[in-house]
Order: C-alpha cells, then sequence, then structure tokens
C-alpha cells in the first residue's frame, strides 16, 4: 500500500505555489489576488488542465488525495470566516447609520427580489432531483445578494481609500449587507437541510439561541483571553483556534453549516485585545497563502465548462445581468435616495457589486448541502469572477477626478513616497 502523505507533498505545493503566481499575476494588472487564485484553481480543475492533460492531473491531484486537500481547505476556510467575524463591527456606522442601513437593506433586497424571479425560472433546468422550489429560490436569492466584504476592503486598500468618505461608508455598508445576508443565508440552508418549516424554524431558533449565547459569553471570553495573554501568545492563539472549530461543530450539529459557527465566533470574539489581533495575525499569516488555496482548489474541481449544454450556457448572461442591476441598481438607488449626487451613488453600487471569496464560500455550501447542481454552480463561480474583477476598473472610471474619490495626497506626507517605494 502507498503512503497517502506522497502525494499530498506534491499537490499541496502545487495548489498554494499556482495560487500565488495567479494572485501576483492579476495585480500586475490592478486586479485583487483572489482574482488570480479564484482562476489558479478553476485552471487547476477539469476546465483546463484536465481537459488538456488528464493523466497530468491526475498525478498531480489524484483522488485519494482530494479528501485530505478538500478537509485542509475547509479548515481554512472555518478560519477565515472566524478572521471575517473578528473584523465584523456594526459600531463604527457613525452620524451615516441611516444611509448605511438603507444602502445596505436596497443592497440585499432587491437583488434577492430579482433572484426569486430568476431562480422559478432556472428551477426546472438546474435544481437537483429531489430538491424543492422554495429552499432552491432562497438559496440562489440570497446568493445573488452577497457583497464580498475582505475583498473589498483589500480593493479600497490598494487604491489608498480605505480612510475616504467613500471607503469608510463601502466597507460599514458592505459589513451590514454581510451580516443580513449570512442571516438570510443561514435561514436558506436551515430550510434545506430541514425539509420542513417547522424543522427549518427549530434549527434557525437553536441557531439565534447559540449566537446570543456566544455574545452573552464575550465578558467571559474578554476575561480569559486576557489572562491567557499574561502566559503567552501561544496559549491565545489555541484557545481561539479551538473556539472556532468547536463552534462550527456546534453549529453542524443544529444543522447548520459549520462556516457559521465560526463566523460566529469571530463576532462574539472580544474586541480591543492586542494579543487577540496579534493572534489573528498569525491564523491569516498561515491561512491565506497556505490552506485557502487548498479551497480554490476544491471549488475548481467542481467547475466544469464541459459540463454545461450550449443551452445552459445562454443562461450565463441572465444570471450576471440579474446580479448586477439588482445589487447595483439597489445600492446605487438607495444612495441617491439619501441625497448623494450620481457619481457617489454610482461609485458606491460599484463596490457593492463585488463578490469575490464570500460569494465563493456561499456557494461552495450550496453545492456540498445539494442545494444546487455542478453547472448551476459553474455558472454562479463565472458570475462572481466577472463582478469582481470589473470592482476596481469600473470604480477607476466613475471616480474620475473627483476628490472625495481620490486617495490622501501623498505629497502631504513626505513618509509616503518612501513607504510606498520600499513596499513596491
Amino acid at each position: 500500500m502507498s503512503d497517502p502523505l506522497l502525494p499530498l507533498l506534491l499537490a499541496v505545493p502545487v495548489v498554494v505555489l499556482a495560487c500565488q503566481a495567479g494572485g501576483r499575476a492579476v495585480r500586475l494588472l490592478g486586479q485583487p489576488p483572489v482574482i488570480g487564485e479564484i482562476l489558479a484553481g478553476i485552471l487547476l480543475g477539469p476546465s483546463l488542465l484536465g481537459w488538456l492533460a488528464p493523466s497530468v492531473q491526475h498525478h498531480l491531484l489524484p483522488p485519494a488525495v482530494l479528501p485530505i486537500t478538500s478537509a485542509m481547505g475547509n479548515l481554512g476556510l472555518l478560519a477565515f470566516l472566524f478572521l471575517i467575524g473578528l473584523e465584523l463591527d456594526l459600531r463604527s456606522l457613525g452620524t451615516t447609520r441611516g444611509a448605511v442601513v438603507a444602502v445596505s437593506l436596497s443592497g440585499v433586497l432587491l437583488p434577492m427580489a430579482l433572484g426569486a424571479g430568476l431562480a422559478s425560472a432556472l428551477y426546472p433546468h438546474f435544481a437537483p432531483p429531489g430538491v424543492g422550489q422554495l429552499p432552491f429560490t432562497l438559496f440562489v436569492a440570497v446568493a445573488l445578494s452577497i457583497t464580498a466584504f475582505p475583498v473589498l476592503a483589500r480593493i479600497l486598500a490598494d487604491r489608498g481609500l480605505e480612510t475616504t468618505p467613500l471607503g469608510t461608508f463601502a466597507l460599514a455598508c458592505a459589513a451590514t449587507d454581510d451580516a443580513l445576508a449570512w442571516c438570510l443565508l443561514t435561514a436558506a440552508v436551515a430550510l434545506s437541510t430541514s425539509g420542513t418549516v417547522l424543522s427549518a424554524l427549530t434549527t434557525l431558533a437553536l441557531t439565534a439561541a447559540f449566537a446570543v449565547g456566544l455574545a452573552l459569553l464575550r465578558p467571559v471570553l474578554h476575561a480569559l483571553l486576557k489572562r491567557a495573554g499574561r502566559t503567552s501568545d501561544d496559549l491565545v492563539l489555541v484557545l481561539l483556534f479551538a473556539g472556532l472549530c468547536l463552534s462550527a461543530y456546534t453549529t453542524d450539529q443544529i444543522g447548520v453549516h459549520p462556516a457559521f459557527g465560526a463566523f460566529l465566533f469571530g463576532a462574539a470574539a472580544p474586541r480591543g485585545l492586542l494579543v487577540i489581533e496579534r493572534s489573528a495575525a498569525r491564523i491569516r499569516a498561515v491561512v491565506l497563502p497556505l490552506l485557502l488555496p487548498l479551497f480554490f482548489v476544491d471549488t475548481g474541481l467542481h467547475t466544469d465548462f464541459s459540463t454545461l449544454s450550449a443551452g445552459q450556457w445562454g443562461w450565463g448572461p441572465a444570471i450576471l445581468a440579474v446580479a448586477v442591476i439588482g445589487k447595483w441598481g439597489g445600492a446605487a438607488g438607495a444612495a441617491r435616495l439619501t441625497g448623494t449626487d450620481w457619481r457617489w451613488s454610482a461609485a458606491v453600487g460599484t463596490l457593492m457589486n463585488c463578490r469575490g471569496l464570500s460569494e465563493l464560500v456561499v456557494l461552495g455550501i450550496g453545492l456540498q448541502i445539494g442545494v444546487i447542481t455542478e453547472p448551476l454552480f459553474t455558472l454562479l463561480v463565472i458570475m462572481t469572477v466577472i463582478t469582481t474583477a470589473a470592482t476596481a476598473p469600473v470604480l477607476k472610471r466613475v471616480a474620475g477626478d473627483d476628490p472625495r474619490m481620490a486617495p490622501p495626497n501623498p505629497a502631504a506626507d513626505p513618509q509616503h513616497d518612501t513607504a510606498k517605494g520600499v513596499a513596491g
């Protein structure tokens, strides 16, 4: 019997190096690295490598190693969602609270409404056998309402806009949007996995009780982690990692995806402790370059263009149009109604239309629980790549020379050019 470790020793470096190369390549085109990482995962799958050289793909990613890489990728995914929850802080909305809520609600409800209509048309062609129309429709509607908070933050940081009024407003909207979308996704998953409305309501009630329990335990966690921090940063890191894993296990036992537990634990984790920030930075340093690429490849292995018939390809433009009209139109329209001009509103809508990794997480959950088929998964992944890749260039065109959407003047900070030169 061959050693199962040997193929893993080949597969892991191939995946992480390919994703690093893809991320660096697209950075040269002004795109966030996640675009290149997603594309690298797709290219290692059946859509390119498996089509051009199936024997090579089989050697690099043999079937025996895929369950292991998938488990490692999903562990990275749980840690990533913990980090998203940790960064999600709705207390910073300030005086723009009303506008943020309006834009966030409209940016979720309009794409959900349009997505529900589209899902009704998609259902006869793409619904898996045995899946009811209600869970299918609810899942597709929620999937079209996602905004990628972490990728959006990266795009704003790359343009130097994260501390500008536009950047802070868009990040607040995206954070609120993500919180709403995850709540709705919990309902969609509960309905899909429970089978009946009563069972789904029970699952939701248990999930809500668990979330409230975590929130009530925040002072206890604060005291525990603060005391652990006096002993060792390593102990804090272990406690945080154990907490996110146990929370993920709990939500799985409740009947929703483990990702929700990791996210809830991150949202409930105490703020303001440097030892937690240091531990989060250590988790991020391992998860983003080493474990998440395995999740991208797992996504790529399920993204198979050859499974789409000519008729199914025709649904791609419809999905893209509904996704953009719903998300951009809802966010930009609500921003305009709050009293801003069209250029500002269009910029907000453009940023909220960014989907990125958050969308892939949602789609992966839908595929795992069997509420969508691989052909629909493939079309939705294509939509995700296009809308994410379009964000930076469209924002640049919309912003023009508007000073409200420009980074702070580097001339005002003589150290800025030096720092930029070193970083480049």
